[in-house]
């Protein structure tokens, strides 16, 4: 009887060190919530909408009736919060094509909580409260710097990211070794942002970075400052972003906007054209509370505690050993 598949890929790729590891892991997280009252919930991993960030390309099923496996379980838990409840988590997984490489593969094991009344910065905290006592005592001693996105931007680039233009950011970019082809300014800033600021971190060290411009909002509450900033947060452990969290918004016509926007923008740049996801639109419409959300890489948080390189250390099966 043929395998089909050559060689020993039908072995695990992770040790039974990682293996017993995750599965510690995952009951740490759960003890962790358990003991703060947050719920945890199950939402599908079908779905009729794909994501309309062009910057993320969701799984479609292929049959009959196009089924998207779900780039993260954002918009389902949205709609538990408006039905009324309030601190909710899930840990499951979720797919993004296109995504492979050392600290990516398609199929990964995402955590998001949100928590009713509680501010996007203590959110942030919570994070690394999380992070130590998942992994017993591994970064106890590491400092929390918390630093806003303007700043820190500026001190690594010399550059306003909210008055520098496109060929400013791509001088930045040539000086440094990195060449791209046309980008909009908040492609450069995710460019710069990825490429030259992130490796610059220092290596043991909690760094929440924070206050983003509103171009960079995805699906956080704008501030009305001078200039605007977008609610939104993200934590690094050493170099590695571990964590992308939010105010949440919550106003549904703003909602819609972004969706129609996001929506043009793949069109620009002849990328598929994905369903708008109304129900989410409907659920705010009907009245979220006011909450901050997160999600968090299971499998960079496993990598970091074991000290591993790849993501396919850590994950049983990659996409390379799937049969």
């Amino acid at each position: 009887m043929s395998t089909g598949t050559p060689g020993n890929n039908w072995r695990p790729g992770a040790s039974r060190h990682a293996i017993e590891a995750r599965a510690g892991l995952l009951a740490d997280i759960r003890r962790y919530f358990a003991v703060r009252n947050v719920l945890e919930v199950e939402t599908p991993i079908l779905s009729r909408y794909g994501n309309v960030d062009p910057n993320m390309e969701s799984i479609c099923t292929g049959d009959l009736e196009a089924l998207y496996l779900r780039t993260s379980p954002e918009y389902a838990m949205k709609r538990l919060l408006a039905a009324g409840h309030r601190d909710i988590y899930e840990l499951g997984r979720v797919f993004r094509a296109g995504e492979k490489g050392r600290h990516h593969n398609p199929e990964f094991t995402m955590l998001e909580w949100y928590r009713s009344g509680m501010a996007y910065l203590d959110l942030a905290a919570e994070v690394v409260d999380l992070v130590r006592f998942c992994a017993h005592g591994a970064f106890d001693q590491w400092a929390v710097k918390s630093v806003d996105y303007r700043r820190l931007f500026l001190e690594h680039t010399g550059l306003d990211p909210y008055f520098c233009s496109e060929t400013e950011l791509a001088d930045c970019g040539a000086e440094r070794g990195l060449a791209a082809g046309p980008l909009s300014h908040a492609e450069w800033l995710d460019l710069v942002m990825a490429q030259i600021i992130q490796p610059a971190l220092p290596g043991e060290q909690f760094t929440i970075l924070y206050d983003y411009p509103p171009e960079q909002a995805a699906l956080s509450r704008i501030r009305a400052d001078d200039p605007p900033v977008a609610e939104r947060f993200e934590v690094f452990l050493g170099q590695s972003e571990l964590a992308n969290g939010y105010q949440e918004l919550t106003d549904a016509e703003e909602q819609l906007r972004r969706f129609r926007f996001e929506s043009r923008l793949r069109q620009q740049q002849g990328l598929e054209e994905v369903p708008l996801d109304l129900g989410l639109v409907e659920a705010l419409q009907d009245g979220m509370p006011e909450c901050s959300g997160v999600a968090l890489g299971v499998d960079r948080l496993l990598m970091a505690i074991l000290k591993l390189e790849r993501i396919d250390a850590v994950i049983a099966f990659n996409s390379d050993r799937i049969q």
